[in-house]
């Protein structure tokens, strides 16, 4: 569990630092293959970070809470309550947060991890969105421990901070990796970042350029997927 949560915040790492949000992360979209490698999916959701957002993105079990309270600026730490529903859900087998609809969806989120003071209140847009979070029933914080029974304290830990309600206090992906949960996996020399992605950078090309970057990319792909299968492995078979 330890190792494949370190691989996709590691690669959240990565994406963060292009200055994109992915908006879109559950398990559905995450691969792995038969050596442990890692990667994310589906990024037609994705978004850089300083463009104005809509509410209705993510699957909406592993949706922030602040995405479904039309939050129309939020940030990165979207992907890090993904990551905190997923991180859940390898440690129980059981989905945390399998709302029915939108109402449904924040009361569970709510009867996990309370409701919300009137810090994270103030920082609610929307007056009917505030005004319906306010007029919840006053509901304590789970203790997590109780809820992860099997979970290490370090693991318990991570994921308090990870669903933290309020997208202030929750870990950037890289003070995420610098967690103790996650630290004999955390080696800063073999965690990439990435320039700033422009969106624009492309934006002139004409379809036949369009089409030999696509093919470029095919056959870069297959020289490296070829390299890999020609690669020595060792006894137990992966590859060296």
């Amino acid at each position: 569990m330890i190792i494949f949560s370190s691989l996709f915040i590691k690669y959240f790492v990565y994406i963060h630092s292009a200055g994109l949000i992915h908006r879109d992360l559950k398990p559905s979209n995450i691969a792995v293959n038969e050596d442990c490698e890692l990667k994310i999916l589906d990024f037609g959701l994705a978004r850089q970070t300083d463009s104005e957002m809509t509410g209705y993105v993510a699957t909406r079990w592993y949706r922030a809470p602040e995405i479904m309270l039309n939050w129309m600026h939020y940030t990165q730490t979207v992907d890090i309550w993904s990551v905190g529903c997923i991180m859940a859900e390898l440690i129980t087998g059981r989905t945390l947060f399998p709302g029915a609809d939108h109402i449904d969806q924040l009361t569970r989120i709510m009867n996990v991890v309370g409701t919300p003071n009137e810090e994270f209140l103030s920082k609610i847009q929307s007056d009917e969105a505030r005004n319906y979070i306010r007029n919840l029933p006053k509901t304590p914080r789970k203790d997590f421990k109780r809820l992860f029974p099997s979970a290490s304290p370090d693991a318990i830990d991570l994921l308090e901070r990870t669903l933290n309600l309020d997208p202030d206090y929750r870990p950037t992906a890289s003070e995420a990796m610098e967690h103790p949960y996650l630290k004999q996996y955390h080696d800063p020399s073999d965690e990439p970042v990435s320039p700033p992605f422009d969106i624009d950078s492309d934006g002139d090309l004409t379809i036949d350029q369009w089409k030999e970057l696509i093919w470029n990319e095919i056959g870069d792909f297959a020289e490296e997927r070829a390299k890999r299968l020609a690669a020595p492995t060792t006894n137990n078979g992966a590859i060296n």
